[in-house]
């Protein structure tokens, strides 16, 4: 109970720690407003005459005052969603839902974190006389320079786009077993401009937002976690087929990795010297499915080895050997 009361009690000071900036902002508004009528009184007219510092502290306290308010808002709104991801459970068995919302809400966050940062700067400054205008002068008399500039931020605005059509379609999600590039891992992160796999050997592989959306790749859990494992083995002609497949399923049966649903071994190829089996073995989650199949393996060959070594492949040689015609009276007769 007493580690449950202090848990609440950094969670609700983490909490008090985000709304300090945007309060001290107001404040500063607030104080600038209040100490604007007694300026002229402490600084000389030759710096500062009373209508220079009336309208500084107006436009220093409404800048001040947006930049808290647009703070404020983005901090709750930020808070609320983090809470809201907090509460979900990924770390249950079946995930895929809690999977879809945490990917939706994470994506959200950070595209609404870009978005009121960009608005509250925009609102503050066209509190500051002059500026919109400059702006719009420098963009109306430099053409080419907006045209370079349009083409430079082309990538960062597919990739966010990108992240929004992520967001809603939801071709990947978090903790999503995926194949990219050649490299098998799971999602890790879904940023505003980039998404982080971490592959099973717990290499990082970065790849932009765009690439899942213009170029293929596989995702394991697109729909299900389930996923069905392939196993092959080469053996002889003299492998009792019959009873690997038996086998196969003693071994299934007898471990939890298999979630007792998909399960066959059948011969996959036949050539002048061996033949490929394959088996066949799901498992709820694709690490599960991993070992899975190293464990059939594993023991299949075990199984054969003791019990069945007629079955292991081996290299067949023709010894005969044709004699020409001029020594066929030098062979031996048989009596």
């Amino acid at each position: 109970m007493r580690i449950r009361t202090k848990i609440d009690a950094r969670a609700k000071t983490r909490w008090l720690k985000r709304f300090r900036p945007p309060i001290l902002f107001a404040l500063c508004g607030a104080a600038l407003v209040f100490l604007a009528p007694y300026l002229p009184d402490y600084v000389p007219d030759h710096f500062l005459t009373d209508e220079r510092a009336e309208a500084i502290s107006e436009i220093a306290s409404g800048v001040l005052f947006i930049l808290a308010l647009g703070w404020l808002v983005g901090t709750i709104v930020d808070a609320l969603i983090k809470r809201r991801l907090a509460g979900l459970h990924l770390d249950a068995e079946d995930n895929l839902e809690a999977r879809k919302s945490a990917t939706r809400l994470d994506v959200v966050r950070r595209v609404w974190i870009v978005i009121a940062g960009i608005v509250t700067i925009a609102a503050a400054l066209t509190v500051i006389p002059g500026v919109k205008q400059i702006g719009v002068s420098l963009f109306a008399s430099a053409g080419i320079a907006g045209i370079a500039i349009g083409l430079a931020a082309r990538p960062v605005l597919s990739n966010l786009i990108a992240g929004l059509q992520i967001a809603f379609t939801q071709p990947i999600r978090l903790d999503d077993a995926v194949v990219v590039e050649g490299e098998w891992g799971w999602i890790e992160e879904i940023g505003l401009f980039y998404v982080v796999i971490k592959i099973w050997d717990w290499r990082r592989l970065v790849v932009p937002l765009s690439y899942f959306i213009e170029k293929p790749f596989q995702n394991w859990t697109r729909k299900s976690a389930s996923i069905i494992g392939p196993i092959y083995w080469t053996v002889d002609y003299h492998a009792p087929i019959s009873r690997m497949r038996e086998k196969l399923e003693e071994i299934c049966k007898s471990t939890p990795l298999w979630d007792g649903d998909v399960v066959n071994l059948q011969v996959t190829e036949a050539s002048g010297t061996s033949v490929t089996v394959r088996g066949l073995a799901s498992a709820s989650t694709s690490p599960k499915a991993w070992d899975l199949r190293c464990l059939i393996r594993e023991q299949m060959i075990e199984w054969l080895q003791t019990e069945h070594p007629e079955a292991l492949p081996r290299l067949r040689v023709d010894t005969a050997i044709d004699m020409p015609d001029e020594f066929s009276g030098f062979a031996p007769q048989r009596e």
